[in-house]
C-alpha cells in the first residue's frame, strides 16, 4: 500500500514525491481524544484547489487543510477520496488523517501572488476544517489571518464547535471582506446523531455556534444535511429541527437529502444492516438508480422544510445563493476530480 512505511529513511515509498521535498511524518498521540487515530503530516506545495468549470458550485476555489475526518459521519461523501491513497474508506477515513502542516504559510504566499485575483475561497466543503485534529494542529487561525490580511472573501461550512475559538479572527475578517459561515445540522434526534455522526458535537452544541456567531453580528446559515430517509424525515422530526434552527437565529436553512456515492454507500449500508436491518430493502429500492434519492422525494422534503422555515420566520437559501448566506458541500462528482484531490 502507498501508505506503508512512511518516513524519512530508505523504506519511504517511491511516490513520496507527491508530498513535496520533505518526507511524510506519521504521528500518533496517546491522549483519549486521539487514541486510535494516526496523523500523516505532509508539506503542501499548493493549498488553493480550483473547482472544475462544469461545477454548479457558487465558488471556484477551495482550501482543505485536512483529508479524512474524525467526525466519522457514516454517510460522508468524501470517503471515496481516501481510496486514491490506498487508504480504507471506512474506518481508515475516520482514523487516518492527512494534515497539511504548512497550509497557512502556503496560502499566505499564494494570496499574495500577483496572479491571484481575490476570488472567493470555500472551506469545509470536502472534510471539516474544524474537526478534532484542528484542536492540536491549529491551522485555521493562520489560514483565517492570511485571508483577513488580504481581504479575501471566504466561506466556511462546519459541524465543529471549535470555530468559536476563532471568533475574533472571523469578526476582524468580516470587517474587511465578505465572510459566509454555515453550520451543518441535518436533524436534532439525539439517538440518530450518536450512531450516524459519532465524532461530531451534538446538534444542540452546533446550534449554539449559530447563536454565538449571530450575537457577534456574523450571519450564519444552516445546511440541514443530510435529511436521512425513514430515520430523520418524519414531519414531526423536520418540524423540531427547523424550529431549533430558527430559535438559534439562523439566517437561512437549506435542506439536502442524503446521497450515497461509492465509498460512502458501502459504509452506510453496512451501518444500516447493523442498526436498522428492516430498512435495507427500502434503501436499496430508493437508491436503486444511483447516488441520489428520487426527485419527487427531494422536492417533497425541500417543500416541507421551506414551508416550516417560513412558518418560523427564516427564509430558505438556494445552491446558487451568495456564499455570504450559505456554504454548500462540493458536488460528489468533484470529489473524484484530480484538481480537488491533489494533496500538494
Amino acid at each position: 500500500m502507498r501508505w506503508d512505511n512512511l518516513g524519512d529513511g530508505p523504506s519511504a515509498p517511491a511516490d513520496i514525491g507527491l508530498f513535496g521535498t520533505d518526507a511524510v511524518t506519521t504521528r500518533t498521540f496517546d491522549t483519549p481524544e486521539f487514541r486510535g487515530i494516526t496523523f500523516h503530516e505532509v508539506r503542501a506545495r499548493s493549498v488553493l484547489n480550483r473547482v472544475p468549470g462544469a461545477s454548479r458550485m457558487p465558488f471556484e476555489w477551495t482550501v482543505n487543510p485536512y483529508r479524512g475526518c474524525t467526525h466519522a459521519c457514516v454517510y460522508c461523501f468524501a470517503r471515496k477520496t481516501h481510496s486514491y491513497l490506498d487508504l480504507d474508506t471506512g474506518l481508515g477515513f475516520d482514523s487516518q488523517i492527512v494534515v497539511k502542516i504548512n497550509a497557512p504559510e502556503v496560502l499566505a504566499r499564494q494570496l499574495g501572488s500577483a496572479r491571484w485575483q481575490g476570488a472567493h475561497v470555500a472551506m469545509g466543503t470536502n472534510v471539516d476544517c474544524y474537526q478534532r485534529a484542528e484542536g492540536r494542529y491549529r491551522l485555521m487561525p493562520g489560514i483565517l489571518t492570511a485571508l483577513r490580511d488580504h481581504a479575501n472573501p471566504f466561506s466556511i461550512l462546519t459541524k465543529g464547535t471549535l470555530i468559536l475559538r476563532d471568533l475574533e479572527l472571523l469578526t476582524q475578517a468580516a470587517r474587511v471582506t465578505e465572510v459566509g459561515i454555515s453550520v451543518s445540522v441535518g436533524f436534532t434526534d439525539r439517538e440518530l446523531w450518536r450512531t450516524i455522526e459519532p465524532g461530531t458535537p451534538s446538534p444542540e452544541r452546533r446550534l449554539d455556534v449559530v447563536r454565538a456567531l449571530g450575537e457577534r453580528g456574523i450571519d450564519c446559515g444552516v445546511l440541514m444535511a443530510p435529511v436521512v430517509p425513514f430515520l430523520g424525515d418524519r414531519p414531526e422530526q423536520l418540524r423540531a429541527t427547523v424550529r431549533a434552527i430558527a430559535e438559534a437565529g439562523a439566517s437561512s436553512v437549506t435542506p439536502l437529502v442524503l446521497h450515497l456515492r461509492p465509498g460512502a454507500r458501502e459504509w452506510f449500508m453496512t451501518w444500516l444492516r447493523q442498526h436498522h436491518p428492516g430498512l435495507v430493502r427500502r434503501y436499496e429500492r430508493m437508491y436503486a438508480d444511483g447516488a441520489y434519492a428520487p426527485t419527487w422525494y427531494q422536492r417533497r422534503i425541500t417543500r416541507q422544510v421551506h414551508e416550516l422555515a417560513a412558518e418560523f420566520g427564516i427564509g430558505p437559501a438556494h445552491r446558487g445563493a451568495s456564499p455570504r448566506r450559505i456554504a454548500v458541500p462540493e458536488e460528489p462528482a468533484l470529489a473524484a476530480a484530480p484538481e480537488q484531490l491533489t494533496l500538494l
